[in-house]
């Protein structure tokens, strides 16, 4: 698949069959992710990889319903995918939130040549950076000095969906 291919036909998914990833899939979502250039080559991204079914993962979702004063929500904030990776960085670095945009974006394009569906995830911010910050962290294993930028839920595909589309002369300024 041409990576133009990969970019027009990549959505967020919403729905996920209950087929494992194999750890060679994963291990190739993992390199997509840890061959994105980094600002100075630092390389000071960690992705910390859960299944679907871990415990700390219900944990957060209860914890970004209480915080958004809701009982539950009709899904959870990862749609039930078999894995979640979240990914960290240095919290000194000025460019880390990009390099971690970067390596979610090659992850997610990666999925999608693969056939596999994905979710980019940024909803768990406010408890992942809020009052228990040091605990999630230390769960998740972060390095130490580092903190939450994004995460990624992956699986394979349940329902299809066109990719979203946009307004091209709305959203683009020519300057020259």
């Amino acid at each position: 698949m041409k990576v133009s291919e990969a970019i027009t036909k990549r959505y967020s998914t919403r729905g996920y069959t209950e087929e494992e990833l194999s750890k060679e899939e994963i291990r190739l979502l993992l390199e997509a992710g840890l061959k994105a250039p980094t600002a100075s080559n630092k390389q000071e991204i960690h992705f910390s990889v859960l299944k679907g079914d871990d415990p700390l993962l219900k944990e957060m979702d209860q914890e970004r319903n209480r915080l958004k004063k809701v009982e539950s929500a009709p899904h959870n904030f990862y749609y039930e995918a078999p894995v979640v990776i979240f990914l960290s960085g240095d919290k000194s670095f000025r460019w880390t939130a990009v390099d971690a945009g970067i390596a979610v974006e090659n992850m997610a394009l990666m999925a999608e040549e693969m056939g596999l569906g994905n979710l980019i995830i940024g909803c768990v911010y406010d408890v992942l950076r809020g009052e228990r910050e040091d605990y999630y962290a230390q769960k998740l294993a972060f390095p130490e000095g580092y903190e939450y930028q994004v995460a990624i839920a992956l699986g394979h595909k349940a329902a299809e969906k066109a990719p979203h589309t946009f307004d091209f002369e709305k959203n683009v300024s020519f300057l020259f």
